[in-house]
């Protein structure tokens, strides 16, 4: 896999992120592998959340609105971290671009 496809692949789910990971180029990609990573684990974090308090009758809802709108947030980082690779630029995402994980 080249570096371009795994830095866009590495941004795709978490199995995108495992394949980019295996599959990929490693040592090339590694700013948008530790992009990806972040990007999936907090998307996993507010599902986990959403869900466990989504059973309080009204703190439920709340929270899934919540989430949902934090949801979209991360759909956006997505979209401008797969936006980056394409362009071959290793500029940080918004709020989360700071933490290093790889």
């Amino acid at each position: 896999m080249t570096k371009k496809a795994t830095d866009i692949v590495a941004y795709i789910t978490i199995i995108g992120w495992l394949v980019a990971y295996f599959a990929g180029t490693r040592d090339e990609s590694k700013f948008h592998l530790n992009q990806g990573l972040i990007l999936g684990i907090l998307s996993l974090a507010v599902s986990i959340i959403a869900t466990v308090l989504g059973f309080i009758p009204l703190v439920g809802f709340i929270i899934g609105l919540v989430a949902w709108l934090i949801d979209l947030g991360l759909l956006a980082l997505m979209i401008i971290g797969i936006i980056n690779a394409c362009n071959e630029k290793e500029t940080p995402l918004p709020l989360i671009g700071f933490i290093k994980l790889i």
